[in-house]
């Protein structure tokens, strides 16, 4: 694009902003931006960690935008210090999403000054957020539009904290691969150190909890050990065993690579303070759980 262009896109996106504010917090620029009008507190905070995303970004924050729920819903795009012009894709989307106008729904964008991994994102999406709740998003996934409704219902009438949805999985370039994952109704810690049966992506959590325990160990799996976390203090959560969450299958991410995936569900255990006969026992039962899952 030309910097003519780009000077153009600029002063446009500039006037049709209430608050757009650019200055540093630790290691993060924020471009904070709210839209016009909105006066709304939101009930669900939806965080979006993106990393070079930009061909899958536009579909997840749309996904999260057009969501059947009547609540205010805020959408927090983390931009972990992307190459590949996600600012300049953010800006575009802002000025499409001003001219729906709607008054439940904003969004705010933060990038990082440099790739701090998707750990320290997503802690620092929960650290800004204003809803009541958070949901987690992946930038290469995407949800069905009745996903917060149907999790909103079932918080609700169970009084849960955590809140997870079931799966279907899909090709790189977003097309079915005749998979769906299932997860059980009542989600338990035991049943969690089996196996990691709650997608990232399908969460919705309560933001005081969320702050809680912050996400860390981008090496493990980050957000399992949060799960488990939560799960052993607060009990029990809630599943829906619908697909509401389209999950991409990217080459190089850690679904897709098993070996991977094994040595970091091993190094969970380890990390939770197990011993070797415990980690193996767990090992051996998510090695099980992992086949069933995947190839029945």
């Amino acid at each position: 694009m030309l910097d003519y262009d780009i000077l153009i896109m600029v002063c446009v996106f500039s006037r049709i902003l209430v608050n757009v504010e650019k200055t540093k917090n630790g290691n993060f620029v924020m471009w904070d931006v709210e839209m016009q009008n909105n006066k709304n507190t939101p009930l669900f905070s939806v965080i979006i960690p993106t990393y070079n995303a930009k061909k899958y970004l536009e579909k997840a924050i749309f996904s999260a935008w057009d969501q059947t729920i009547r609540e205010c819903v805020e959408i927090i795009v983390i931009d972990d210090g992307s190459t590949d012009d996600t600012e300049l894709l953010m800006k575009k989307l802002l000025m499409e999403m001003e001219k729906e106008k709607k008054s439940n729904r904003y969004i705010r964008y933060f990038k990082n000054k440099q790739n701090q991994g998707v750990a320290v994102s997503r802690n620092y999406g929960v650290f800004k957020a204003k809803g009541n709740y958070v949901a987690f998003l992946d930038a290469d996934d995407w949800w069905e539009n009745t996903k917060l409704e149907k999790q909103w219902e079932k918080i609700k009438s169970t009084n849960c904290i955590l809140c997870a949805t079931g799966r279907e999985l899909m090709t790189q370039d977003g097309k079915q691969m005749g998979k769906q994952i299932g997860i059980p109704a009542r989600i338990t810690y035991r049943g969690m150190l089996r196996t990691n049966s709650v997608p990232c992506s399908s969460v919705v959590l309560r933001k005081d909890v969320a702050q809680e325990f912050n996400m860390c160990h981008d090496e493990l799996h980050e957000d399992y050990i949060l799960w488990l976390q939560v799960l052993k203090k607060y009990g029990d959560a809630v599943g829906i065993n619908e697909p509401l969450v389209k999950s991409r299958m990217s080459y190089g991410g850690k679904s897709r690579n098993k070996w991977k995936s094994a040595k970091m569900q091993f190094g969970v255990y380890r990390y939770l303070g197990f011993g070797i006969i415990r980690s193996i026992y767990y090992f051996c039962n998510y090695v099980i759980n992992g086949v069933l899952k995947y190839y029945k």
